[in-house]
């Protein structure tokens, strides 16, 4: 196998399974993890676009009909899918990459998914790092989905230079019970199947909101997309290169860094707990007349840290 250093460098000259091998090392946290996460350049700006949008709103047709469009046109594509978590093995059900199967052969096109492994917010806690990793390639942007939860999608906002909020029409509850978070979230709104009945009532709606909360730097786009037939999709691409060029500021990417640093913080302070012990000396405390939780829990933390 290849060294760490090695592998970089071929991921660098837009070596794919060099990449693929790195996020697998990256998401399972393999020997050798630390070393690439260490080596990534903050410098490396390639613009990440992120869909969201409540399940059956056509996320994934959306981004199979806008990646033949980019690749034909010779950009490089990368994409995150981030699916939901088999019940049985913790690890993706797919789903997503089978849709996308037409891409699998585009020497444009680079497909990931990964399970979300229980994490809520749409995305996975892997995410960020695989996001990181593969900006070190040559892609022109990169692209994630979220398995779409509804109003906890906040994440996304923080991770993607660009947010794609995808509704249908039959969308319009959720428009009126999610205001507040869908204005902060969103860069561009697509009206995704709107060849049916009140599309183009919901359509306006989303307009009206808009412009209630209307801002300086970007005026969000509401855009009305039939993704299976690519109705929509040459102007959701023109919107999502404008936006890039916009240099809007994405103020919320600190705050999703803040809770990631605290996460990788709290997880290397507890790196010498194992469970198996902590439960023996839970099942050895218990057995004392006066056994206090708060009050072992303290000890054995302070035993640990010492």
């Amino acid at each position: 196998m290849s060294t760490i250093t090695e592998l970089i460098s071929l991921i660098k000259e837009g070596d794919k399974k060099a990449l693929a091998r790195a996020i697998t090392i990256v998401e399972n946290e393999l020997e050798g993890y630390k070393e690439i996460l260490f080596s990534l350049d903050e410098k490396n700006k390639i613009p990440v676009i992120g869909f969201t949008g409540p399940p059956g709103s056509g996320k994934s047709t959306l981004i199979n009909a806008l990646v033949r469009h980019f690749s034909s046109s010779g950009k490089k594509v990368a994409i995150i899918a981030i699916d939901p978590t088999s019940p049985f093995n913790y690890g993706s059900l797919l789903g997503d990459r089978l849709r996308m199967n037409e891409h699998v052969n585009d020497t444009n096109v680079f497909i990931r998914s990964i399970a979300t492994r229980g994490s809520l917010g749409g995305l996975s806690e892997k995410t960020i790092e695989m996001v990181d990793v593969m900006r070190t390639g040559l892609f022109d942007m990169i692209l994630v989905e979220t398995v779409g939860v509804g109003q906890s999608e906040v994440e996304i906002a923080g991770l993607a230079d660009t947010t794609v909020v995808v509704f249908v029409p039959e969308s319009g509850d959720e428009i009126q019970t999610m205001k507040s978070g869908i204005m902060e979230i969103a860069d561009i709104f697509v009206v995704n199947k709107s060849d049916r009945e009140g599309a183009d009532i919901f359509a306006n709606n989303l307009k009206k909101l808009v412009h209630s909360h209307a801002q300086k730097e970007w005026n969000i786009p509401v855009i009305s997309v039939i993704a299976t037939v690519n109705t929509g999709v040459e102007e959701l691409a023109e919107q999502i290169e404008k936006h890039f060029r916009s240099g809007s500021a994405n103020d919320k990417r600190i705050y999703l860094l803040t809770e990631k640093v605290y996460r990788i913080i709290q997880k290397n302070r507890m790196s010498n707990v194992n469970k198996s012990d902590l439960q023996a000396a839970i099942v050895k405390e218990t057995l004392a007349s006066h056994f206090n939780i708060y009050k072992f829990a303290d000890s054995y933390s302070s035993n640990k840290n010492s």
